[in-house]
């Protein structure tokens, strides 16, 4: 169980990092404002599903089975 928060914790951690990252270098790009937005609300759709499949992933390997309606 330990092992599963610290992987949990580290999982947060390395999102963050890239979720910081990828902010930066997207306002390095000149965007119109409509696809500005596009990218922003695609981007975090992206990173809350990995960062859900990592949490499922952590919480199988602790014996801790969740009911998706899709599998991942």
């Amino acid at each position: 169980m330990i092992g599963t928060l610290i992987g949990l914790v580290i999982t947060v951690v390395v999102l963050g990092v890239i979720w910081y990252c990828v902010q930066r270098l997207l306002a390095l790009i000149p965007l119109a404002e409509p696809f500005a937005t596009i990218v922003h609300v695609l981007m975090i759709l992206i990173v809350a599903l990995i960062a859900l499949w990592f949490i499922v992933a952590l919480l199988g390997a602790a014996g801790i089975h969740v009911n998706m309606p899709i599998r991942l």
